[in-house]
């Protein structure tokens, strides 16, 4: 349960946050938030993880909405960003998300997938995983319906584009860090 919180807390910091009046219309019942953070991944991958809510508060504790039998965790959309953004993340990801929180660089052992193939998709900086606006330098923009990928060895990202292409294939996100990863974008999920 203590990854499943610092996780949470740790993909907040991956979501700029807005004010009051920007924010999207994020589900409020429980069935919606678990029907919501299911449309994130594959069905058979979210049918099965372990759902948790966002907190309600800064500092106030996740909420398990559906305990899960595969070690994936997700995540409805976070009411504190614009677009719709939910998440899945395999146990690599969740690791590589509290040593985000604790601006660590993450021990990668094996590769990771994650999964935020709602349609909507988020907004934030391909160069600085701290960003929480657009700057000049910081290539801030959508990242539409997408899958991510870790590496234990980011040499092997070599030859990736490392900015958002136009032409919708895969890119490098935060190149230059140790939170680097690959982002590969999808259609929007139609399987749920």
């Amino acid at each position: 349960m203590k990854r499943i919180i610092s996780g949470v807390l740790a993909l907040a910091v991956l979501a700029p946050t807005l004010s009051l009046a920007q924010q999207n219309d994020p589900p409020r019942s429980k069935a919606a938030k678990i029907q919501n953070a299911q449309s994130a991944a594959p069905s058979d991958i979210s049918g099965k993880a372990t759902i948790m809510d966002w907190p309600a508060a800064e500092g106030a504790q996740p909420v398990q909405l559906r305990a899960g039998t595969n070690g994936w965790v997700c995540y409805p959309d976070m009411p504190t960003t614009k677009g719709n953004d939910p998440m899945c993340l395999d146990a690599a990801w969740q690791k590589w998300a509290e040593a985000l929180m604790s601006k660590t660089p993450p021990e990668v052992s094996s590769a990771g997938v994650a999964y935020m193939m709602a349609s909507g998709g988020g907004w934030g900086s391909n160069t600085d995983p701290y960003a929480t606006k657009g700057t000049p330098d910081n290539e801030w923009g959508h990242d539409p319906p997408h899958i991510m990928l870790l590496v234990p060895d980011a040499a092997v990202l070599q030859g990736i584009p490392k900015h958002r292409p136009a032409n919708g294939g895969p890119w490098v996100m935060w190149s230059g860090t140790p939170y680097v990863h690959v982002m590969v974008p999808v259609a929007p999920s139609k399987h749920q």
